[in-house]
């Protein structure tokens, strides 16, 4: 029995010793560790674990597979206070690690000193658990390898056994200074061995302009922080612009201004956001406000009301019932004059163009196009622009023709889809200056761009050219496909019995329109054609018995037949 109680006391005095034993950073350090608890999308617990802090304002380190999943998470410090996680502002996957930022309660938080120089093999450290009391409690270990990667950090094995409450501890020198973090031990030798990673390694990670792409960021659900860059933040904010909500996109762009209170760039874009809300005065203010302030805020002022007359001009084309106070189509001119006073760059004109055809000033928008063809913004699309223009000017089908020819001119064959539409659109205006078989051509060449993928409405286009050029099989064969693929279209089955009727082919002609009369028996236009066809077969008596039909369902084209050869 005194052999026991001698035992013990021994085991306590070698205890005290120990704690007494410890570096005198150890409690303070450990103030900085923390526990962590993440909750998934029904608000329950996901995972619990550890982390620590290594920035006074909140930044803190932990495992990445902790927050995997997680819509939310919290932090305990070592005096029992919870604080939630705000931000993610990096992650890695592959390595297991994660960096964030707490929602600090108080002005500053303990934090760790990052190493300046690791441990060398062999030399003694500590990991320092989480602990809610004032204890120096620590587990010390040795570096037994440290294996290089991604050039300047190391992975490290440690002579010393992983605890699973000790994963994400803070790994520190015997100067007090973290240099890793601690990582789950695996391979047969846990007893023994574990593992940390390189502390400068996880402080690196970084939310990045294309981070949007990136999965393990993208599998967590907590907001992640902006890149460290207004230059990259921006790029991060465009890319975000079409993957998320408005309203979470508008939370971003808070964000934004909060961190770069000064870029006229967040205002305008918040600005625009704000048109994706309801469009009441509430919200209409907040543009007005936004763009106000990123006028304030601006150096090149010509900028700010190129965007504002963009952003009146888009607001107008939604057809707005009540436009809000004074915005119009005006408005939105004297502001993009407004830029041109400043600056007389290409893609104002354009912009004063688009808003001048959107009032229908088509002689306005064409001087403005004319003075964009000749500057280096000149493409594909301005010339279209003109050519459009000029088209409801009723401007001679050859000069919408030349700037649809200048149009193409853009392009280079063998044609990619880019060039398709224009192609169809240069087609239409060949066809206007009766050029069909050129017409042909174009639309041959959109056939072969979009490798073979239309419609019925693109055959009877061809076919109108073919016909116009004489080309009466080409124009047979079309009709066939428009019918093939749309076969309630009667109008494709009265083009096909017309063309069949140029061409001598009456029998043809009327099975066709028979067809057409078990689609639509009522169908007027053709009883009108079959009374044509027989004309040309020497069948007056049933020609006009049709005529007489199709003037029953009031075919308003029949009369002068009925005049002519029924009397």
């Amino acid at each position: 029995m005194k052999k026991k109680i001698f035992l013990l006391c021994t085991l306590c005095l070698l205890a005290q010793w120990s704690v007494a034993q410890a570096p005198k950073w150890v409690e303070k350090a450990k103030r900085a560790v923390f526990s962590v608890v993440t909750y998934d999308e029904n608000d329950k617990i996901l995972n619990t674990g550890n982390g620590f802090f290594v920035t006074e304002d909140g930044v803190a380190l932990s495992d990445y597979s902790l927050f995997k999943g997680a819509q939310r998470a919290v932090v305990m410090n070592s005096e029992g206070v919870q604080m939630p996680v705000v931000s993610i502002m990096g992650a890695n996957d592959m390595y297991d690690v994660i960096k964030f930022r707490v929602g600090i309660s108080t002005k500053k938080v303990p934090a760790l000193n990052p190493a300046t120089v690791a441990p060398a093999v062999g030399g003694n450290v500590y990991i320092l658990p989480y602990s809610t009391q004032k204890d120096r409690s620590y587990t010390v270990g040795q570096v037994k390898a440290a294996d290089k990667f991604s050039e300047k950090y190391y992975y490290y094995t440690l002579n010393l056994h992983l605890k699973d409450k000790m994963v994400s501890c803070p790994v520190m020198t015997e100067e007090g200074q973290v240099f890793a973090l601690a990582q789950k031990s695996s391979g047969a030798d846990t007893a023994t061995i574990c593992y940390a990673v390189d502390a400068n390694f996880v402080m690196a990670q970084n939310v990045s302009a294309l981070s949007f792409s990136d999965m393990a960021l993208k599998n967590i659900g907590i907001k992640k922080a902006l890149p460290d860059t207004e230059e990259q933040a921006l790029v991060f904010l465009f890319m975000a612009s079409s993957q998320v909500t408005p309203e979470k996109y508008g939370q971003l762009l808070d964000d934004f201004i909060a961190e770069y209170p000064n870029s006229a760039d967040g205002y305008m874009r918040r600005a625009a956001n704000w048109l994706y809300q309801p469009k009441d005065d509430a919200s209409m203010e907040k543009v007005v406000a936004d763009m106000d302030k990123a006028l304030s805020v601006t150096q090149k002022k010509d900028d700010v009301y190129y965007n504002r007359a963009k952003l009146i001009y888009n607001y107008m084309l939604g057809n707005p019932e009540k436009p809000y106070k004074d915005w119009s189509y005006d408005k939105a001119v004297d502001e993009i004059r407004k830029a041109i006073a400043v600056q007389e760059l290409p893609v104002y004109m354009q912009t004063e163009g688009d808003i001048l055809f959107a009032k229908q000033d088509y002689p306005g928008a064409l001087v403005c196009y004319e003075k964009v063809n000749q500057s280096n913004l000149a493409s594909a699309a301005t010339f279209f622009s003109a050519a459009k223009t000029k088209e409801l000017m009723k401007a001679p089908a050859e000069e919408i023709l030349a700037l649809m020819d200048s149009c193409m001119a853009r392009f280079s064959e063998p044609y990619t889809e880019e060039a398709a539409p224009y192609l169809l659109e240069r087609a239409q205006a060949r066809m206007n200056a009766n050029q069909a078989r050129a017409a042909m051509l174009d639309y041959d060449a959109y056939y072969k761009t979009v490798n073979g993928k239309v419609n019925d409405v693109f055959y009877y286009y061809r076919e109108q050219a073919a016909l116009k050029a004489k080309q009466f099989q080409r124009a047979l064969d079309d009709l066939d496909k428009a019918i093939e693929l749309n076969p309630k279209e009667l109008t494709y089955r009265a083009e096909l019995a017309v063309v069949n009727i140029r061409v001598g082919r009456n029998e043809e002609a009327l099975k066709v329109l028979q067809d057409a009369l078990k689609v639509d028996s009522k169908y007027a236009e053709a009883y009108r054609l079959m009374g044509i066809a027989q004309l040309q077969m020497k069948k007056n008596q049933e020609a006009c018995q049709n005529f007489a039909k199709a003037k029953e369902l009031g075919d308003p084209n029949v009369d002068e037949l009925i005049e002519k050869h029924c009397k």
